[in-house]
């Protein structure tokens, strides 16, 4: 039975949504296949590390002072001389060699590549996209650069740094000033909708080049990030959202619309309503109800973007439709999917269990690929190096 560990929680502001896809329907699901030895694997707010199998279950994380229980525990260390180990220092060792890790880290430290860079130094198999387009997809601003130079459409946007904003105010506003009201702004590396403001612009001073809702959108954006982006929203709105599995062959789930009543889901929409598609897909439509044409151009735009980023295992492409001139906008790229929209799978006839199952062989497959590589050389370099002789 191959042992896999779930990692999730972490030093993000996700945190918490992290044990939520951790569990559903990861762990649940992996624990019903029978094929699984599963080992949850918790990093506290604190970045200590954690493993005990009744993190297994979500009723855990329900106790009021989980946090207290954890902190009596023993914390795990990793052993990389052979693979990945788990190991409970003591005078004898505990240890347990994992197979595959299934991350299920959203944002800061996980789905940001730091943990995938992790894993592939300890030579282990991982599900999801590897550490590279997890850097590109988690910086919002650099994947619409990528996109854009391949001739993927974006909607006009503007991204500074917490210095830029400091020392560059007039030649921010300039460039701001350039785009169409209503206005996101968004922290680049956060998910979840997260510290993102729509900005009307009803407050601002055109006179005195001021716009005070603004100023506070990107105040907020910059409590947690030092990089921000202020884009232009979209007129005659629909959004859909594309989830992709695969490596070389790629299989898409169905095109979903979701059924926003507020006018972008945010954070409490999303987790804490029961409206977000990720939680109840009663509140979005699937397959969207956008036509036959349309959705072709999305399914092509989601094969596409999958690719140029150079996504493998799962990913989830969200795209901006302008109803009225049909042009559609690529609008990011979600490396690790909330629930995985396990939802949207089943409708297209994979259940939780077949699309965990399918995760790992994907993982698997990856693995044993960049394993045929070459990752040294060999050369008489050292031997030519100047410097005193050792005798």
């Amino acid at each position: 039975m191959k042992a896999i560990a779930v990692v999730f929680g972490g030093r993000s502001a996700e945190h918490d949504v992290s044990i939520i896809t951790a569990h559903i329907p990861i762990i649940e699901s992996l624990k019903a296949t029978g094929n699984f030895d599963v080992w949850p694997v918790y990093i506290s707010k604190d970045g200590d590390w954690y493993a005990d199998k009744a993190m297994n279950e979500m009723t855990f994380f329900k106790q009021p002072d989980y946090e207290a229980i954890l902190k009596k525990q023993k914390k795990i260390h990793l052993s990389f001389d052979n693979g990945l180990e788990l190991v409970w220092p003591g005078f004898r060792d505990r240890k347990v060699k994992i197979d595959v890790v299934f991350p299920a880290m959203h944002g800061t430290y996980g789905e940001d590549g730091s943990l995938m860079g992790l894993l592939r130094m300890a030579k282990v198999p991982f599900v999801g996209c590897d550490m590279a387009v997890s850097a590109v997809a988690m910086d919002k601003a650099f994947t619409k650069q990528v996109l854009f130079a391949e001739g993927v459409l974006v909607v006009p946007f503007v991204w500074f740094t917490h210095e830029d904003f400091v020392s560059k105010d007039g030649v921010l506003k300039e460039k701001i000033a350039k785009l169409k009201y209503p206005l996101f702004v968004k922290p680049v590396h956060l998910g979840s909708s997260i510290g993102i403001t729509k900005v009307t612009g009803k407050s601002r001073h055109p006179g005195e080049g001021r716009d005070p809702e603004l100023e506070n959108a990107i105040e907020v954006a910059f409590h947690y990030d030092d990089k921000v982006l202020v884009e232009e929203g979209v007129e005659n709105l629909i959004e859909v959202t594309l989830p992709i599995i695969g490596n070389d062959v790629l299989t898409l789930a169905s095109v979903e619309r979701p059924l926003n009543k507020t006018e972008f889901f945010d954070f409490k929409d999303k987790y804490l309503s029961g409206k977000g598609s990720g939680v109840n897909s009663e509140y979005s439509k699937i397959p969207a109800d956008i036509g036959d044409d349309l959705t072709k151009q999305v399914q092509e735009l989601g094969r596409k973007t999958y690719k140029t980023l150079g996504c493998s295992g799962i990913a989830r492409v969200d795209f901006l439709i302008e109803s009225t001139t049909k042009k559609i906008f690529v609008n990011e790229v979600n490396t690790l999917p909330g629930s995985l929209y396990v939802h949207n799978w089943k409708k297209s006839g994979v259940s939780g269990v077949g699309l965990v199952t399918k995760l790992v062989v994907l993982a698997e497959e990856r693995f044993t690929s960049q394993q045929s590589l070459t990752h040294t050389f060999s050369s008489s370099i050292l031997q030519k190096v100047g410097g005193p002789k050792v005798q």
